[in-house]
């Protein structure tokens, strides 16, 4: 089996991947995440995810190297993370009542061959009408601010949804693993082969 690689030092990432019970690497992208002029968000995080992938693939010549990226897409306008109290209150604040979309970019690429995978998925967040008193209790609780959308979703987060539409729970968290587990069948690694 050839090495399997993270492309990515998030946490959660981390976290979802474990799931799939098979031995991987954690390896720091360092990519420029700026949007290029005219990028919806779409072409965004599939740029990101698969620049993300190439990058650390100097270090691992052998490797299926697993790159993603997340934004948030509300009325029109790209989200990142907040990285702050008074951002996600401005997010949360923007989001009560409405529909947020979620844009996740994944691709896996075969640093041996050069081959590569890459793909968005869609997860859409019907959000509560949310009072300010509500949203500030939600961030001194969970102090959600290095996730795109001022929120975990896995955590105290859920209390803020009506409703959750989208094919995999886990892509909401960042790592559509329904789609990777195919994808890396794909590049020539069955999950449950390797178990």
């Amino acid at each position: 089996m050839k090495t399997l690689i993270l492309a990515s030092t998030s946490p959660f990432r981390k976290t979802l991947l474990e799931k799939l019970n098979l031995p991987f690497e954690c390896a720091k992208p360092n990519v420029d995440e700026t949007a290029l002029p005219n990028e919806t968000a779409i072409e965004l995080v599939e740029r990101l995810a698969v620049e993300k992938a190439k990058a650390v693939a100097i270090d691992f010549p052998n490797a299926l190297i697993i790159g993603s990226d997340q934004v948030a897409l509300s009325e029109g306008n790209i989200l990142g993370k907040p990285h702050n109290f008074e951002n996600g209150l401005k997010q949360l604040t923007s989001f009560s009542g409405k529909a947020v979309e979620f844009h996740t970019g994944l691709c896996v690429f075969d640093s041996s061959t050069g081959n590569s995978i890459s793909l968005v998925e869609l997860f859409t967040v019907h959000f509560n009408t949310l009072s300010p008193q509500e949203i500030t209790a939600y961030l001194n609780a969970e102090q959600p601010y290095n996730c795109a959308g001022s929120f975990k979703s896995e955590g105290l987060g859920i209390c803020l949804f009506e409703k959750l539409v989208g094919d995999d729970p886990n892509t909401l968290i960042g790592l559509p693993l329904i789609r990777l587990v195919s994808m890396l069948k794909e590049q020539g690694l069955d999950v449950l082969q390797e178990q």
